[in-house]
């Protein structure tokens, strides 16, 4: 079986509701957290390995919730994103900085932990069966061309909208080909019954809701690293030493590589219902859908038996 692993972007769980860290919330009828059924869908699929991308502070708790269940089943690794994990010159100048450098920073602390074709996931988005095994098809089948090869599982708009309040997605235009052409971020979109609109004042905005958006689902290859950290280095140099919340972003990078032609993004597609906690209103809502999951055969009651 080929390899590839799966890259699982948590250290943003600081972020705190109701009775705790909300990736860590269980949702499961055995306490699972939505990571266990992207771990058991990845493993299910193919993949060999799972790197977390953690801080620190976090790695005592984080082992006791999920990774020392995790690596009976499968190879386990973890990398830390922290602030100053950044070239030496650049930490002066960005002293008041409170948080992290974004996704491309989270990736790029798995330089020296993945050797394989990875898939890129959120730590608290449930992403469905179908998506892992498009990802693992496609990653462990990579055809060889001069450019970067990548891909994007992307999901139907309407599949990943929220009951409680607007949600912010990258609404991808797609060509001919099933290439990705462009990703247009767009804020405050709201589920009205079975449409998706933007509202502004009396203004409102339709969307088409089969419209495929990005959820932060990638497919890369170790040649990738290469490019983020010469990219890293150029976007902290070109930040002004004020601007305390600028991050270094996956779509952005990935988007401005397409634009210049530096590389191809195969756009997969999943018609699976996409849920997460967005807001701490949600997280009933997920656990009457992994409910219905279980009840319906999609999942043992109890994973990794």
């Amino acid at each position: 079986m080929s390899k590839a692993a799966l890259v699982i972007m948590a250290a943003g769980i600081g972020s705190r509701f109701g009775d705790g860290i909300k990736q860590l919330a269980p949702i499961g009828p055995n306490g699972e957290i939505i990571m266990d059924y992207s771990i058991y869908d990845a493993i299910e699929a193919g993949f060999d390995k799972i790197v977390f991308v953690i801080r620190k502070d976090l790695e005592k708790d984080f082992k006791e919730v999920i990774g020392n269940r995790i690596e009976k089943y499968v190879e386990v690794a973890y990398v830390y994103q922290e602030l100053d994990d950044i070239p030496e010159e650049y930490r002066g100048k960005f002293s008041g900085r409170a948080k992290p450098w974004g996704t491309g920073q989270a990736i790029l602390c798995c330089k020296d932990a993945v050797d394989s074709p990875f898939l890129v996931i959120n730590a608290d988005d449930y992403y469905g069966k179908s998506a892992f095994r498009e990802a693992y098809d496609y990653l462990t089948s990579i055809p060889d061309t001069d450019k970067i090869q990548v891909c994007m599982v992307s999901f139907v708009l309407k599949n990943t909208l929220s009951d409680n309040g607007g949600v912010t997605r990258g609404l991808c235009t797609v060509d001919d080909n099933g290439m990705l052409a462009g990703i247009t971020e767009t804020h405050d979109i709201e589920k009205d019954g079975s449409r998706a609109v933007i509202r502004q004042g009396a203004k409102e905005n339709v969307l088409n809701p089969e419209t495929p958006v990005s959820m932060n689902m990638w497919g890369l290859t170790p040649p990738f690293f290469h490019i983020l950290e010469t990219g890293f280095s150029r976007f902290l140099a070109e930040t002004p030493a004020e601007d305390l919340k600028a991050e270094y972003l996956l779509p952005t990078i990935i988007g401005e590589l397409l634009e210049a032609g530096k590389i191809s993004v195969k756009v997969l597609r999943s018609e699976d219902q996409w849920f997460g906690v967005t807001y701490k209103e949600d997280r009933e809502a997920v656990m009457s859908s992994v409910r219905n999951l279980v009840e319906s055969g999609v999942y043992p009651s109890a994973l990794y038996k």
